[in-house]
């Protein structure tokens, strides 16, 4: 009976001690994980001009979390003025090193004022001997109602994007505070959504780029023009046929 009293005791012990440890661990590494994100460093910059740009987004990442197994994904919400090209991104597939998934589909033609913004998830390789990132979007403008108070260039603000963290050794992620814990998708080719871990005061800027637009007082004066010509040409076309007896 002592025996058998003793042996359950031993049994209990040995695993609360192992349960003490994978605390600790989880612990430990989900300490790592708010240390990495309050080091790193996210900015944006748009290259090229025009409707057709470029936003270089660099991450500075902590150099340990390329020994840990670290996962990465940066969240951009994009504004209506904006939009990706779902098949340019798909044609690029082999030349980047990085994946991305858009949660919801993108109507190439629909003007700025008859849509809305959108979310991308991008997630990064991390290689090389350094945790430096640099991905590169491709972004188009869309084309904006025309102004009629005289201005001929509009602006489309763009926000930095979040960046969110997570690892499979740190199981607990409600440890993480004064962090947040988000759900986000996994991966790039599937719908089911994982905590990530994202700092709470996470600073993002924003980047602004400029698109031109039409003048609205000069859409009765185009109207009427692109009419009169219309009608004078073809006039003259009915009067060639005519002359000419072509049927």
């Amino acid at each position: 009976m002592y025996f058998l009293l003793f042996t359950v005791f031993a049994c209990l012990s040995t695993f609360h001690c192992f349960m003490q440890k994978d605390v600790q661990k989880n612990e430990s590494h989900c300490g790592l994980l708010k240390q990495w994100l309050e080091s790193s460093i996210v900015s944006v910059e748009l290259t090229k001009k025009g409707f057709h740009r470029e936003a270089v987004t660099t991450v500075e990442l902590s150099p340990d979390v390329l020994l840990s197994g670290v996962r990465v994904v940066l969240v951009h919400r994009w504004p209506r003025g904006v939009y990706v090209d779902p098949y340019q991104l798909a044609s690029l597939s082999e030349q980047r090193n990085w994946q991305i998934l858009i949660d919801s589909a993108i109507d190439l033609e629909v003007p700025a004022h008859k849509t809305a913004g959108f979310i991308t998830y991008v997630y990064p390789t991390l290689v090389g001997p350094t945790p430096r990132l640099k991905v590169t979007i491709p972004i188009h403008g869309r084309y904006h109602e025309p102004s009629y108070d005289g201005q001929t260039f509009t602006s489309v603000e763009i926000e930095h994007p979040e960046l969110l963290l997570r690892t499979e050794k740190c199981l607990q992620l409600h440890n993480v505070e004064p962090h947040l814990v988000v759900d986000a998708p996994c991966t790039h080719d599937n719908s089911s959504t994982c905590p990530w871990v994202k700092l709470r005061h996470q600073e993002r800027g924003l980047v602004k780029v400029q698109f031109p637009v039409g003048d609205g007082s000069l859409v009765a004066p185009v109207c009427g023009a692109t009419l009169l010509v219309t009608m004078l040409c073809c006039a003259a076309l009915s009067k060639h046929m005519w002359e000419h007896r072509i049927i």
